[in-house]
């Protein structure tokens, strides 16, 4: 039982943490950027909304509520990765951004369910026809949640050590970071079946 537990947290884990699926830490980056280390609870706030709608279009998948066509969600994912980052570009310097944190907090909650419905498909090959789909989604949640919080720590962290010792003013470093997304979200868009 134990192992099960860990094994599907792992999973939750290597989920976010796929290099091939760089697209969640590409989401969490551009999330986390604006807001300093001394903001970690507000960060952390976003990060489970994220969880939370992630894990809500999972649920809604496995049991068979939903159903969408998995090339339209390919597409929307870099382009929520892409919004957030170029949210993150106009907004940069400004003080408003800490007043807008309930659309942030619900443009967040829906990405997060967008995110989930790109790994419907094969959520539900890994739970196939277990009796116990909701444990499982939450032992897995848990494996997300946890990667997602070092991803984020990290980010703040770096975040920190640019602006106090590398001297980058917080404006530039999150210009910078969120045109490095922006750059890789791209071709990521282009290049969905989608668009071909």
């Amino acid at each position: 039982m134990l192992d099960e537990f860990w094994f599907n947290i792992k999973y939750g884990i290597n989920h976010v943490l796929d290099p091939n699926g760089y697209d969640h830490v590409l989401f969490l980056m551009v999330l986390a950027i604006p807001y300093l280390y001394k903001d970690w609870k507000r960060v952390l706030i976003l990060v489970s909304l994220f969880t939370f709608g992630h894990t809500l279009s999972l649920v809604l998948a496995a049991y068979g509520v939903v159903s969408v066509n998995g090339e339209v969600v390919e597409f929307l994912i870099p382009v929520t990765i892409l919004a957030v980052a170029l949210y993150n570009v106009f907004t940069a310097g400004k003080t408003s951004k800490n007043q807008n944190i309930n659309l942030i907090g619900l443009s967040t909650l829906f990405f997060g369910l967008v995110h989930g419905l790109g790994f419907a498909r094969e959520f539900a090959m890994f739970a196939g026809e277990s009796d116990n789909k909701l444990v499982l989604l939450i032992e897995f949640a848990l494996g997300i949640e946890i990667a997602q919080v070092i991803i984020v720590f990290v980010v703040l962290f770096l975040g920190f050590l640019g602006q106090t010792i590398f001297r980058f003013s917080k404006r530039d470093w999150i210009m910078v970071v969120s045109a490095i997304v922006v750059g890789l979200c791209i071709p990521m868009i282009l290049g969905s079946d989608l668009l071909s």
